[in-house]
């Protein structure tokens, strides 16, 4: 098949899903096109043979923003009529749901062709983003007008139908993870011994809550074993954190990295992976640390639970409760069996459930289903339309 696949370059969730899905289905025999405004982390140094469409967006000054949404669909149809892909897969359902919308709705015209397009959410996008009043209406249209949706977890499925109004089903697939990139170290017994590091892996969104972070290392610290907190990434919030660990005299037990090009290399020397975050659709990091055979302990929210669960390969603890995660990671890193009987499970989940040649097959199967069907309408203009034309009109 040939593949087109849309995703933001960056180091986030959706970008990693779609680039190491796309890897994925490069390595099955597939022809791959990825369109963003520019290469995804997860591609550089890849040697793979894929096709790459940057989105030049053009900047005028009659433009007060530019309009990137539109550029992206005049680069999927040509690249559609140009290369006669099959399937567009877009990552992130605003705007890219849209882009590609546009896009089918031309490649129709000028080829009378039917490309089929498949939107994934990931969570933000449904959660912050797609919520706001600006967006609502668009989002729901574009999703609803799509030839197949997936979402990366039953949490985001259940948040997509509370919050909107769809009429057709949302397929859960997983988040793929690269089980041979991201494996334990061959000779690795326990805990290392000495300092045990704690790794916190995000882009200082307040969403991440990376303060909370350096209050539980300040809590650790006067129990038994001696640690340190390494911060992956950079964001906003990073100054905030900075602060608070000079406040709390723990400088010297937390560094900030910043961002990291080989996450696996830090992961397979953690010791234990801390997620603070207040809203998961599913949890990348986490289920990257796992396949690494590193025990984690996270707020229990959103999708997390469908990737962790409780007592067997980490813990699960509430929101903003930094003495119940102080209390869970040293209990962890105390006990070389429970930290060895947490690591071999977190490596055999994501082997049996997430591992990347599993969610290739699974999209796969989708790809041919939708390839089979036939071509999708717009979805009714009643009431979703009415609503978009409505507001135009004001």
């Amino acid at each position: 098949m040939k593949i087109g696949i849309v995703c933001y370059p960056s180091i986030g969730g959706s970008g990693i899903v779609a680039t190491e899905l796309g890897k994925g289905l490069l390595d099955r025999g597939h022809d791959i096109h990825f369109f963003s405004y520019d290469l995804p982390e997860r591609l550089n140094g890849y040697s793979g043979r894929f096709f790459f469409h940057h989105i030049d967006v053009p900047l005028y000054p009659v433009f007060r923003f530019p309009p990137y949404t539109l550029a992206l669909a005049t680069s999927i149809a040509e690249a559609a009529e140009q290369h006669q892909l099959d399937v567009i897969h877009v990552h992130y359902a605003i705007p890219h749901s849209t882009s590609a919308l546009l896009a089918k709705m031309m490649t129709s015209f000028y080829q009378g062709k039917d490309l089929k397009i498949i939107t994934t959410l990931h969570g933000t996008d449904i959660d912050l983003v797609g919520w706001e009043p600006s967006y609502r209406k668009i989002v729901e249209y574009s999703i609803n007008s799509s030839d197949a949706v997936t979402s990366v977890s039953h949490h985001l499925k259940r948040a997509t139908h509370e919050k909107f109004r769809i009429n057709r089903d949302i397929q859960v697939i997983y988040n793929p993870i690269d089980t041979e990139l991201f494996r334990p170290l061959p000779d690795r017994v326990g805990p290392n011994p000495g300092k045990k590091r704690i790794l916190h892996i995000s882009n200082f969104r307040p969403v991440k809550r990376v303060v909370e972070a350096v209050k539980i290392i300040d809590i650790i610290r006067s129990c038994s074993n001696p640690v340190e907190l390494v911060f992956l990434g950079d964001g906003p919030d990073r100054a905030e954190a900075e602060k608070t660990a000079q406040q709390l005299g723990v400088t010297d037990l937390v560094t900030f990295a910043g961002k990291a090009h080989r996450v696996e290399e830090w992961l397979q020397k953690a010791d234990l992976l801390l997620s603070t975050s207040e809203m998961e659709s599913f949890g990348m990091s986490i289920a990257e640390a796992m396949s690494c055979g590193v025990p984690v302990v996270a707020y229990r929210v959103g999708g997390v639970p469908e990737v962790v669960e409780d007592g067997i390969q980490g813990k699960l603890v509430g929101v903003g409760e930094v003495c119940s995660a102080a209390k869970a990671i040293n209990d962890i890193l105390a006990s070389k069996e429970i930290w060895n009987a947490y690591s071999q499970s977190a490596r055999d989940r994501i082997v049996e459930k997430f591992r990347l040649e599993l969610i290739t097959q699974e999209y796969e199967n989708l790809y041919a289903r939708v390839l089979k069907q036939d071509p999708v309408k717009p979805c009714d203009p009643d009431p979703i339309l009415a609503d978009l034309m409505e507001s135009a009109g004001k």
